[in-house]
């Protein structure tokens, strides 16, 4: 009778295989001093551990993380003690600039801060949502200044957190040269887990069309590890912190 290869070899290797791999592991364990595991370790914790979970630093710590680390990652940030003297330091910032346009999302912190009452005549300030789709892009392509009310930001990895919508469309933080992100006190947090958690207990209904985590200005080092600044988006990124 004639052996059949198919099946024969395919097996053999599959024995010799298994045979490496066993002396394999049990050489680490004889290295390390113990048995090699039989069973599958437990893993108590779904995502991250628990102690990690319930790491919270206090305000003024998370503020200095934050600060630290936005600087680190080329971003320019400012800490204001109230929110007059961050619209006060962002308007001025504004007529410095010489932007003859400049884009902010439509949202009610913005509205209620009044900029295009403080512009010089020829600056123009446009509200994403003032408008339909096509026209908003084309605005938010010449547009040199982008401003932005963060929905989260976070301490331990010098990020803001901007969900967007129909209001708030994600053109304004991308394709400005310049970017202003508005950073209340109360929605800095310590991990980047604290803001996941908020998005992933919404129904399905309230997910926002995309949530975008922003770590600084634009960086590329894709052409012969060649540093970047400002090729995929901003190239200037302000956080402005106040509280």
């Amino acid at each position: 009778m004639t052996p059949d290869f198919r099946t024969s070899a395919p097996s053999k290797m599959e024995s010799e295989t298994e045979t490496r791999q066993q002396a394999f592991l049990q050489n680490i364990a004889n290295r390390l001093g113990r048995a090699v595991l039989q069973e599958k370790p437990l893993h108590p914790d779904k995502g991250a551990p628990r102690f990690w979970q319930e790491y919270r630093l206090d305000q003024q710590a998370r503020i200095e993380l934050f600060c630290d680390n936005w600087q680190k990652a080329g971003g320019i940030v400012h800490h204001f003690p109230h929110e007059r003297e961050a619209r006060q330091f962002l308007v001025q910032s504004v007529l410095d600039s010489g932007a003859r346009k400049i884009l902010r999302q439509d949202q009610p912190e913005l509205a209620e801060w009044k900029l295009e009452e403080s512009l010089r005549e020829g600056q123009k300030l446009v509200c994403w949502q003032a408008m339909e789709r096509t026209q908003a892009l084309a605005e938010a392509a010449e547009a040199k200044i982008g401003i932005v009310v963060a929905d989260y930001a976070v301490a331990c990895t010098g990020s803001v957190v901007v969900a967007s919508s129909a209001q708030k469309g994600r053109s304004v933080s991308l394709l400005p040269p310049t970017l202003f992100v508005i950073v209340p006190l109360d929605r800095l947090k310590t991990r980047l887990g604290e803001v996941l958690t908020v998005f992933e207990n919404r129904a399905r209904s309230f997910y926002p069309a995309g949530i975008h985590i922003i770590s600084g200005p634009s960086r590329s080092a894709d052409i012969e590890n060649d540093l970047t600044i400002g090729v995929h988006g901003p190239g200037k990124v302000y956080a402005l912190l106040f509280g």
